[in-house]
Formats: structure tokens, C-alpha cells, sequence
């Protein structure tokens, strides 16, 4: 079952798993923010410096790797932003980062990894998919 959920950032509502092992968002807006490549960075940076909403996060890192992905200069300069994720539980938000992180090799982030990785491994999520499988990809990128 797929929960509609609130998404601040946006004005059209977010998808978001609940039983499922995907996010539907608002791709209109999504490539809006994508387009205006470093543009949009100080705006991204406030929303995942100041946001606690999960949804919101979660849309921001997810326009972040798609920013990536068409070739926007400077993410890598959002490390201390990102960093502040590192210590989350939430299996959405680790899947993301950790997608950013294999991206963008910034060496700082092999650590919060591999802490990522036991704790999970400690503590295994309840999520119907398996943030490690992401997380030990990008520890693997960092190592080839």
C-alpha cells in the first residue's frame, strides 16, 4: 500500500513507501529544480539543513542525485549538509545518501558508511526493502 504523504517542498503531494519499495514524486517540480542545475543548490542546502520532515528530506536528496546525475557542479561542497543524515535510522533517507555518496566520493563520507552498514546490520530496519544493499554498493565504489 503506497501512503500519500504531505511534501512541503512541493505543491503537489509525495509518495511515499509504505509496503512498498519505491517514492513517487512530483517529477514536473523534480525537473524544474534539476534544470536550474547550481541554481538551486542554496535553496536545497536550507531544506536539508533545516528540515525534520522525512518526506521532505527524502525529495530533496532525490533531486540532488538526479542534479548529480545531469552533470551540476559543486555537489560535492554539500557534504557538511548531507553529513547531517548520517546518523539516521530511516531506511529512505540512508538509501538516498548513500546513492549520493557512491556519486560523489567524498572521502569524509567512507566512515559514516560503514557505520551506517553495522548499525543496520545491528539493528536491521523494518522496511520493505534493504537500505545495506545500497550502502554496501557505495563502500564497494569507494574501494574499486
Amino acid at each position: 500500500m503506497v501512503q500519500q504523504v504531505n511534501c512541503p517542498l512541493f505543491s503537489k503531494n509525495t509518495t511515499a513507501p509504505s509496503g512498498s519499495n519505491y517514492c513517487i514524486f512530483n517529477q514536473e517540480k523534480v525537473d524544474y529544480f534539476v534544470k536550474q542545475k547550481e541554481n538551486a543548490l542554496p535553496y536545497l542546502t536550507s531544506i536539508l539543513a533545516n528540515s525534520v520532515n522525512e518526506s521532505r528530506i527524502t525529495e530533496a536528496l532525490y533531486i540532488v542525485d538526479r542534479m548529480i546525475e545531469d552533470g551540476t557542479k559543486g555537489i560535492d561542497k554539500l557534504y557538511p549538509v548531507l553529513s547531517r543524515f548520517n546518523n539516521t535510522s530511516s531506511p529512505n533517507i540512508q538509501t538516498f545518501l548513500a546513492g549520493i555518496y557512491r556519486k560523489i566520493q567524498v572521502p569524509d563520507a567512507f566512515g559514516p558508511l560503514i557505520a551506517m552498514l553495522i548499525r543496520n546490520s545491528l539493528r536491521p530496519a523494518q522496511a520493505p526493502f534493504d537500505p545495506n544493499e545500497e550502502i554496501g554498493g557505495a563502500i564497494l565504489s569507494y574501494l574499486t
